[in-house]
């Protein structure tokens, strides 16, 4: 099966994303890894960027924190959510450069291990093939 007659999907509009199937992943240049990453604190101590002893302080004083650190550029304190900061391209700050992979693959969010099933748009994705 061929992947190379489905159009680039744009991130930001929901409408060219195209529903997802095996295999798709392989041939994407992750242009999910280019959406902003909502993440709790058990994702936090997951990757490592927050200790477990941290867990009773208040959330707001960790975000602070992470913020001046760079790496949350956002906090919501009414859903405890936490936005990870993205490189300048919009690409996710655990995105290897040149591989196009997850560095932070075996510890990664829950919003990127339930991606697509849950999303912006459930079962679809934002397909753009890899430049040869």
């Amino acid at each position: 099966m061929s992947y190379n007659l489905i159009s680039a999907a744009d991130p930001d509009r929901l409408e060219t994303w195209i529903k997802y199937r095996k295999g798709l992943c392989e041939s994407c240049a992750a242009s999910c890894c280019q959406l902003p990453v909502e993440v709790k604190l058990d994702d936090l101590i997951r990757l490592e960027i927050v200790d477990e002893f941290e867990r009773e302080e208040p959330l707001k004083n960790i975000a602070k924190q992470l913020k001046k650190q760079g790496i949350v550029e956002h906090f919501n304190q009414k859903k405890e959510l936490f936005t990870l900061t993205r490189m300048a391209n919009n690409d996710c700050y655990f995105l290897n450069k040149k591989t196009r992979l997850c560095s932070v693959y075996e510890k990664r969010p829950n919003t990127c291990r339930n991606h697509p099933q849950i999303g912006p748009r459930a079962n679809h994705c934002a397909y753009r093939p890899k430049q040869s």
